[in-house]
């Protein structure tokens, strides 16, 4: 592998450790004494970050031969072998062009009512007591996954099912994740075996709904769709490829939206003029179609801007088997490259005062997708992007059209690692209570105690 001649920070084991501590202040922090693109060593190994648009776009228009999945070692045992996260080559492409119709045009508005009826159920089910956004949103995400997408209806197994998939997450601990070889059961003993317990019956309750699915036929869901696609050579999908990517729609798809929801109260509460425009546009489109609840306006702008301040993912990395140019920068075949969204969301030269919550900004403009990628880009762009857009926006107006929310944490939420993504430290604790007065503000419940900051300010 030959070497690449670019600044970057010193100490392999420290760069790692800060990174993991705070990957949005550090690659800030990084870019502000190294310049874009710079070099990072970590136990991983070494990867070239960037988030200029250029070199993004050079990354994204990149052959997918150019690169292979990054941290395969690493993220294989929580998502399966054949998981789409860790496919590479011809491999990934034909998997995702299996997986691609059930998160597109029809089908995707027909999750809609679902999504509608899970949420409007867990906040009446929440109302009048304390909890944490996160936790709220995490069982919304999970239920609304487990029904629309497996197709599972009968509550007693929508909920089975639910808690074993949350123990494999839970197990889920950071430091077997980056550091691959702390992956040993330990004679039963250790966080690893932990995780294995639990990953087996999680394992065993996706096998049993593939079985019995394939004795009563196919459906309109995900599952359904899966046991009836076929490769390109007539070939059906197999047992385990199904489970791995069902595992990931749950590993990749519930927790990541719930913590962006979890985000977006935070910053939404702490803003009032925000909260009360986001409020009386979903109250103004109370019985409306759910569909149209994601094509709110204002709603659309808030979830965005939440999306740019906390992409839950930081970067979108890649391993590369061919040399890459990067403007005159030639980076070598061996080294992992990083698609900095961090960079690219907190640069002040795309975004004016880039660290303030201000929706307005996605008012009546776009951003190009090397300017704002929350959900990465390229032959890799998650595949259920626009189903958790809706998701997010869907849950959003229900909760806004219906209740009223008080912050009861008076700090922002910090955010800090969970596994592969970052979460609010604390979940966002909150009090939900259910409209009786249409007419009473609800940033009175946000403004109370938790007051507002200037990184929280609003337009």
């Amino acid at each position: 592998m030959q070497a690449l001649d670019l600044p970057g920070p010193k100490g392999r084991l420290l760069n790692t450790y800060r990174f993991l501590d705070d990957p949005y202040r550090t690659t800030l922090a990084w870019r502000r004494r190294f310049g874009d693109p710079f070099l990072a060593k970590t136990v991983n190994g070494n990867v070239v970050m960037t988030g200029r648009a250029e070199h993004l776009k050079a990354i994204f228009a990149a052959s997918p031969d150019t690169f292979e999945p990054f941290g395969v070692a690493a993220i294989g045992p929580v998502v399966g072998e054949r998981s789409l996260l860790i496919l590479g080559g011809e491999a990934h492409r034909r998997e995702r062009k299996l997986l691609m119709p059930p998160f597109h045009g029809g089908r995707m508005r027909a999750y809609a009512d679902t999504m509608q009826d899970v949420a409007r159920r867990h906040f009446e089910a929440a109302r009048d007591g304390e909890t944490t956004f996160q936790d709220l949103a995490q069982r919304i995400t999970l239920e609304i996954i487990v029904r629309a997408l497996f197709g599972v209806e009968a509550p007693e197994e929508v909920a089975a099912i639910g808690d074993n998939a949350l123990a494999v997450i839970d197990a889920v601990h950071p430091a077997f994740l980056f550091a691959p070889w702390l992956q040993r059961e330990l004679g039963g003993f250790g966080p690893y075996a932990r995780f294995r317990r639990a990953f087996e019956r999680s394992d065993a309750d996706l096998q049993r709904l593939v079985e019995e699915r394939r004795l009563r036929g196919s459906g309109p869901d995900i599952l359904g769709l899966l046991i009836e696609a076929r490769y390109e050579d007539g070939a059906p999908m197999s047992d385990e490829a199904i489970r791995d990517e069902l595992r990931t729609l749950i590993v990749a798809g519930h927790e990541t939206t719930a913590m962006t929801l979890a985000f977006l109260v935070d910053y939404l509460f702490r803003s009032p003029e925000a909260a009360e425009r986001s409020r009386t546009e979903a109250i103004e489109a109370a019985g409306s179609p759910a569909v149209a609840l994601a094509q709110l306006p204002y709603l659309d702008a808030v979830a965005k801007e939440t999306l740019r301040l906390r992409p839950i993912i930081t970067e979108s990395m890649r391993t590369l088997r061919l040399p890459l140019m990067l403007g005159d920068i030639e980076v070598p075949a061996g080294l992992h490259i990083a698609a900095s969204i961090a960079l690219a969301h907190f640069d002040p030269e795309r975004y004016e005062d880039p660290e303030a919550f201000r929706p307005a900004r996605f008012i009546g403009k776009s951003y190009g997708p090397t300017d704002y990628l929350p959900f990465g880009g390229g032959a890799r762009r998650c595949i259920g992007a626009a189903f958790a857009d809706m998701e997010i926006r869907i849950v959003l107006a229900t909760l806004l059209g219906g209740f009223d929310l008080e912050l009861l944490d008076p700090k922002p939420a910090r955010p800090i690692r969970r596994n592969l993504t970052m979460g609010p430290k604390r979940g966002v604790p909150v009090r939900l209570r259910s409209r009786t007065n249409p007419s009473h503000s609800s940033t009175q419940w946000g403004s109370e105690r938790a007051g507002t900051s200037p990184a929280h300010s609003a337009q």
